[in-house]
């Protein structure tokens, strides 16, 4: 099963660069970040028509999560537990059931954090103690898991081209980085981690300073698995591809396969 994480960086100005991608890599499930729009305005009809279940959780012009799946898609959730006054569209969950194995695909996009300190980062950090809930819960269920999506953490100083750049920037500072390594310590797998090593591999390029032509990217997107999913696991990779196409999204798709 190829399962994949893409942050799109708005669905309606980029379905067309997302069903390319569909069409070239074809995923099983992928799971998306930054639709940036409501339910009801998601462009469902295009997926729909390439054999994906789709399950959305949108938001007016900001966040918004969703989960396209080649397989049913069941007992899904959305928004992450802990905080009943959050409002911001940032996780989706569901089970796929594949040839061996069910799944529990989580999507997610952790807050930026920026600037910091202050509110913003506070709720980053807030949000990440309640993700360490739900990363334990689903330990405690001792089922194959995954949690993908953008997580806006850069692990460590190799996971960026410059790493002195984001020294004082949210994704880096060492609460962020902290309460990354607090949640994969409880037993997760770092999918890509677990399949190639060093510096140079990056999934999100900025926009400005040519960012993308001087490979000056970082490594942002994550995909951690449950002991029970990393036994799975046979593949991981980037996919630049997207990255290079017209109109991109700042961030290109990471995938893993999982003999599920």
């Amino acid at each position: 099963m190829k399962i994949a994480t893409f942050n799109i960086n708005g669905i309606r100005a980029r379905v067309e660069a997302l069903c390319a991608w569909l069409d070239a890599a074809q995923p099983d499930v992928a799971v998306l970040q930054e639709i940036k729009c409501l339910d009801a305005a998601f462009p469902r009809e295009l997926l729909e028509e390439r054999g994906y279940n789709i399950e959305t959780h949108g938001q007016k012009s900001f966040n918004g999560v969703a989960i396209l799946s080649k397989l049913p898609l069941e007992d899904v959730r959305r928004g992450l537990a802990g905080d009943d006054s959050d409002e911001q569209a940032r996780w989706i969950e569901a089970t796929v059931t594949g040839d061996h194995s069910a799944l529990r695909i989580c999507g997610l996009y952790l807050p930026n954090g920026n600037p910091a300190p202050g509110p913003k980062y506070d709720y980053k950090l807030a949000w990440m103690a309640r993700l360490e809930t739900r990363a334990r819960e689903l330990l405690a269920a001792e089922e194959p898991a995954v949690m993908a999506g953008d997580y806006n953490v850069i692990p460590l100083p190799e996971d960026a081209a410059r790493p002195e750049a984001w020294e004082r920037d949210a994704l880096a500072l060492p609460e962020t980085r902290a309460a990354f390594r607090r949640i994969v310590n409880l037993g997760f797998t770092d999918a890509f981690r677990a399949r190639h090593a060093g510096p140079g591999h990056y999934t999100f390029w900025d926009y400005q300073g040519g960012a993308w032509r001087k490979n000056d990217g970082i490594r942002i997107d994550h995909a951690l698995l449950t002991p029970q999913a990393a036994d799975l696991l046979t593949d991981c990779g980037i996919d630049t591809e997207p990255r290079a196409g017209d109109k991109p999204s700042d961030h290109t798709p990471l995938w893993i396969e999982l003999d599920a």
